[in-house]
């Protein structure tokens, strides 16, 4: 019988890992699309990292940042009794990296189409500037951020390198859907492997589908 379990902690990984990805893509696209300052490209080449890192360097450096051995790591230890490594915690903030440039393009592109006159236009009425970016510029930005977000939620979905070296692949408890695939295909269960790439591609068919559309709403 399949387990459904690794479907099951997937769409709940991919769900936090996207929501994190979307508050602070939205938050970066923003910033580099309304303002330069001096080493902003730098700062945006850093968040697009993931995209073309490997995974592997990218789980390395989660490790490195908050492994038991890191100070950050040794004070959750001691003072929280909590560990991101071997937790399912680490697959969602491995994926959230990952999913984050996704966003951050996606946001930024949709911020810099938004035609300026129409905020000055707002201002003009008393509307303060947080007035105006949730009145205005976010939901004329929305549809391309939402693109961005499903492509985000998508690649998420099917993280596999970084979230392995941070979480692992515990039955039960750490292991998603494309680690399951992974362990089935070692095993020898093709049958079962089958099946799992048969869902995972039916899910990001329908992802893309979804993003495409509003992409041309756009």
């Amino acid at each position: 019988m399949l387990d459904w379990h690794p479907l099951v902690l997937s769409l709940q990984v991919a769900t936090l890992a996207t929501l994190l990805a979307l508050i602070a893509g939205v938050a970066l696209g923003w910033l580099f699309a309304r303002h330069r300052f001096p080493g902003s490209s730098v700062l945006e080449a850093v968040c697009m990292l993931p995209l073309v890192l490997p995974p592997t360097v990218l789980g390395y450096g989660i490790l490195v940042a908050m492994g038991r051995r890191s100070p950050l790591g040794a004070w959750l230890r001691e003072h929280f009794d909590y560990t991101i490594i071997f937790n399912w915690h680490g697959a969602v903030l491995a994926s959230a990296l990952v999913a984050l440039p996704l966003v951050l393009k996606s946001a930024g592109a949709a911020f810099g189409s938004v035609d300026r006159t129409l905020e000055a236009a707002a201002r003009t009425l008393r509307q303060s500037r947080w007035s105006v970016f949730v009145r205005v510029t976010l939901p004329l930005a929305w549809p391309g951020i939402l693109a961005g977000t499903l492509l985000a939620f998508a690649r998420a979905m099917g993280e596999f390198g970084a979230s392995l070296m941070v979480a692992g692949s515990i039955p039960q408890q750490t292991q998603t859907l494309s680690m399951a695939i992974y362990d089935a295909v070692q095993a020898g269960r093709n049958d079962e492997a089958l099946l799992l790439v048969g869902i995972t591609s039916l899910l990001s068919i329908a992802i893309l589908v979804a993003s495409n559309r509003f992409f041309s709403l756009r």
